[in-house]
C-alpha cells in the first residue's frame, strides 16, 4: 500500500531539525496540515498549506479526502508521543502513513535539566484538566510535563502547594532548539513567572513537612467524600488486586458510589478508564468531587439502574459490582466483558451472599470472605472494631 500521507515533527528551529530526506518530502506535498506555528516554521515551503480543522475531530474527514494525493501534516517533536500522530493512525491505516520523528520535547527537556528520561514520567496537560498529574505526585519524584498554555505553569503550581509540595522545583523550558530559548526557575510556592505559551515545564517534587502522601492505590478512606457506604480500604486493596488494572483498560464500577474503586483502578495504570454506574445524585456528585480531587477527572459518571444502564457502553476489561448485584445484572455484564477480562462482586447482606453463592455455581470462580477489624480507643486502651464481613466472588473470562 502506499504511503500517502506523511506526519513530519519538527523543532523549534524550523527546516534546520529536518534531515535532508523529511525535508524533500515536506517540499513535495501538495497539502500541508498543521497549527499557525507550525507553518511559520516552514517558510518559503510550497504546498496549499490548511490549518486544524475546528472541531478538530473533522481532520480525519478531511484527509481521508485527500487519499492518493501528497499530503503531510505538521507536528511538533514526535508524532507518536502524546501528540496527532497517534490520534490519526487509530482511524487510518498504518500502512497508509509514514512518520518522521523529530526529538520530542520529553527528551529535550530531560537533556536540558540532566535528568534520566527513564526515570521520570512524562505527562501531558495539553487540552487535558490539570489535575492529571495528581496522582504522580510523590517525594523526589519528577515530572516532564506538556502544558496547555502560559497560565498551565501556575496551575500545576497551585496543585502542588494544595498537596503539600510547595517547595517543588519547576523549570518552565520555552522554545526549546530555538532561537527564542528561554528557562525561568522557581518553587511551586512562590510560583510568579510569565512565560511564553509553547514551553514544556519540569517539576521535581518536594513534599514540606506534614505534607500528606498518598499512595497511587490503597488510598486512606479519608482521602474520599462519601456518606459511609464506600468499599473501605483493606477490602479495596483486595478488590483492585483481583480486578488487576492495566494500562489503557476500562472498568465498569456498577454501583460506584463515592467512586473509590474506580478512582484507584484509574490511578493505578496509566491511562486507565473508568465508567461509575449509580442511579443516585448525591452519590455521583461525591465521584465527580472525588475523581477531580484524586488526579481521575476523566472518571465518566452515568445515572441509571444494572442492568438496562450497560447496554450499549464500550466493552470492558474488567467489571466490579459493588451495588445493585443480582443475577440479570451479572450476565449483562459477563456478556460484555472482553476475553480474559475480570469480574469481581462484593457483597455484605445475607441475600447478596446467597446471589453470589448460586452465581458461583453456575459459573465457577473463586469466592472468599474477607473479613476487616481496626485498633481503636477503649477509654485509655485500644481494642479492635470489627466491619461488616464482606462476601467477595473473583472470576475471568
Amino acid at each position: 500500500m502506499d504511503k500517502w500521507l506523511h506526519i513530519i515533527g519538527i523543532g523549534d528551529n524550523g527546516l534546520d531539525s529536518l534531515t535532508p530526506a523529511t525535508r524533500a518530502v515536506l517540499e513535495d506535498a501538495e497539502v500541508i496540515f498543521g497549527a499557525e506555528r507550525h507553518h511559520a516554521l516552514i517558510a518559503g515551503v510550497n504546498g496549499e498549506r490548511r490549518a486544524w480543522p475546528s472541531p478538530f475531530d473533522a481532520l480525519i474527514g478531511d484527509l481521508q479526502a485527500l487519499r492518493g494525493r501528497r499530503v503531510v501534516v505538521l507536528a511538533t517533536g514526535d508524532p507518536l508521543w502524546y501528540s496527532v500522530g497517534a490520534r490519526i493512525g487509530r482511524e487510518i491505516d498504518p500502512g497508509e502513513i509514514l512518520y518522521h520523528p523529530q526529538l520530542s520535547a520529553f527528551q529535550l527537556a530531560s537533556a536540558r535539566m540532566g535528568w534520566s528520561l527513564a526515570d521520570c514520567e512524562t505527562l501531558t496537560v495539553h487540552g487535558r484538566p490539570p489535575e492529571q498529574v495528581i496522582p504522580f505526585l510523590a517525594p523526589d519524584q519528577k515530572l516532564i510535563i506538556l502544558t496547555n498554555g502560559a497560565d498551565s505553569p501556575l496551575k500545576v503550581a497551585q496543585i502542588l502547594r494544595a498537596r503539600g509540595y510547595g517547595p517543588s522545583e519547576m523549570s518552565v523550558l520555552a522554545h526549546i532548539g530555538g532561537s527564542d530559548e528561554a528557562r525561568f526557575d522557581g518553587t511551586a510556592e512562590a510560583w510568579s513567572h510569565e512565560v511564553p505559551e509553547f514551553h514544556t515545564l519540569a517539576v521535581q517534587c518536594i513534599a514540606e513537612a506534614g505534607a500528606t502522601i498518598l499512595p497511587r492505590f490503597g488510598l486512606p478512606d479519608v482521602a474520599f467524600l462519601s456518606d459511609g457506604t464506600m468499599t473501605k480500604r483493606e477490602v479495596r486493596a483486595v478488590t483492585l488486586a483481583k480486578l488487576g488494572p492495566v494500562r489503557g483498560g476500562l472498568l465498569w464500577d456498577i454501583g460506584c458510589g463515592a467512586g473509590s474503586v474506580a478512582i484507584e483502578w484509574m490511578r493505578a495504570a496509566r491511562d486507565a478508564r473508568a465508567i461509575g454506574i449509580d442511579n443516585r445524585d448525591d452519590r455521583r456528585n461525591l465521584a465527580a468531587q472525588n475523581a477531580l480531587a484524586l488526579g481521575t477527572p476523566a472518571l465518566k459518571l452515568i445515572d441509571g439502574h444494572a442492568p438496562e444502564a450497560l447496554s450499549g457502553l464500550p466493552a470492558p476489561d474488567a467489571v466490579f459490582i459493588g451495588g445493585g448485584l443480582s443475577r440479570d445484572t451479572f450476565v449483562a455484564a459477563w456478556d460484555a466483558l472482553k476475553p480474559h477480562g475480570r469480574l469481581v462482586a462484593n457483597a455484605v447482606t445475607l441475600e447478596g451472599e446467597t446471589t453470589l453463592a448460586a452465581l458461583r455455581a453456575e459459573f465457577g470462580g473463586d469466592l472468599a470472605r474477607l473479613s476487616v477489624a481496626r485498633a481503636t480507643p477503649v477509654g485509655r486502651l485500644s481494642g479492635w472494631k470489627p466491619f461488616m464481613p464482606v462476601t467477595q466472588w473473583s472470576l475471568s473470562k
